[in-house]
């Protein structure tokens, strides 16, 4: 069990995903995401492997990420950024629904 405390080290924020693309040499489907964090911290960049998701509909969507973490490498890229979502009944990625009326960077609890 981890205390509140601990938990709250955990900066999970609001974001827009502005630029989406797909890996070409990844060994898994994987996208590469530049995602609008706000004015306070700015643009990251994320991989995930989101199947379940069209190119056009992660441009512009709203996602929840982690942005306190180590960046991470994946394959030849880095990720500065954990998405979140949630298995579906095959355990690929669903993103995380967020309100339209959320400003960017918005701490979420």
């Amino acid at each position: 069990m981890i205390s509140i405390d601990d938990f709250s080290r955990v900066d999970l924020k609001v974001g827009r995903i502005i630029s989406v693309s797909l890996i070409p040499d990844a060994k898994f489907s994987t996208h590469k995401l530049e995602v609008d964090f706000g004015s306070e911290i700015g643009i990251k960049k994320s991989c995930a492997r989101l199947i379940n998701y069209s190119l056009d509909e992660l441009k512009n969507k709203l996602v929840v990420g982690v942005t306190n973490l180590e960046p991470r490498q994946i394959g030849k890229n880095i990720s500065e950024v954990l998405v979140i979502g949630v298995p579906d009944d095959k355990g690929e990625c669903l993103l995380l629904d967020v309100n339209n009326h959320v400003k960017l960077g918005a701490r979420v609890y």
